[in-house]
């Protein structure tokens, strides 16, 4: 069902927008929400694509699991290195000015964790969605793409700061607009003011 004016502005309360921060010294040339990660696609397409140095896989629970994140960063394409790291650590790199020359891929497994790294300072123009798994809370949009409440909020909340939304499996597919799609399916409105 669509989400309401009382549980947004919850959201927005509790996830205050760092633009005061000093800002990004990664180029980041592309944050992806995939519940798989690093997998083939990534590995193959948008890693050559993007022309990045390094995959940066953030997620709390691989970054804590050994054996999840080593396996991960075995799936590293060639010449490219691969890093596991929590949300909280992302954040200390990202505004490190020793990495400012780092062109890199950010990974991420929800809405929820980009929601986070935008909050915390993290600078990007656009956020791509490539699969969220189906699960007991979510509903199936797509046929690769499912959301629920938390998944939608934390999308919103990404849309009222100016970032595009998109998704496609490979970087050649046609971008589409995710907002639009959650418009269509009656998730939200197609309009956001700043209460909302």
């Amino acid at each position: 069902s669509r989400i309401s004016r009382k549980t947004n502005k919850c959201w927005s309360s509790r996830y205050r927008f760092s633009q005061g921060s000093e800002g990004d010294a990664m180029d980041v040339k592309l944050l992806r929400i995939d519940s798989r990660l690093l997998h083939g696609q990534v590995a193959t397409d948008w890693a050559k694509n993007t022309a990045i140095e390094r995959i940066l896989v953030v997620c709390d629970q691989a970054a804590g699991d050994n054996i999840r994140k080593t396996l991960l960063m075995q799936a590293a394409p060639p010449g490219i290195k691969v890093h596991v790291l929590t949300v909280s650590k992302m954040l200390r790199l990202c505004r490190d000015e020793r990495f400012e020359h780092y062109k890199v891929l950010v990974l991420v497994e929800t809405p929820v964790d980009a929601m986070r790294l935008i909050a915390g300072g993290l600078n990007t123009t656009s956020v791509n969605l490539g699969s969220l798994s189906f699960d007991a809370t979510r509903k199936m949009i797509t046929e690769t793409i499912a959301v629920n409440e938390q998944d939608v909020l934390a999308l919103a909340w990404i849309r009222r700061r100016g970032i595009e939304l998109d998704y496609r499996k490979v970087s050649s597919d046609p971008k589409r607009d995710l907002w639009k799609l959650l418009c269509d399916k009656g998730l939200v409105k197609d309009k956001l003011d700043h209460d909302q």
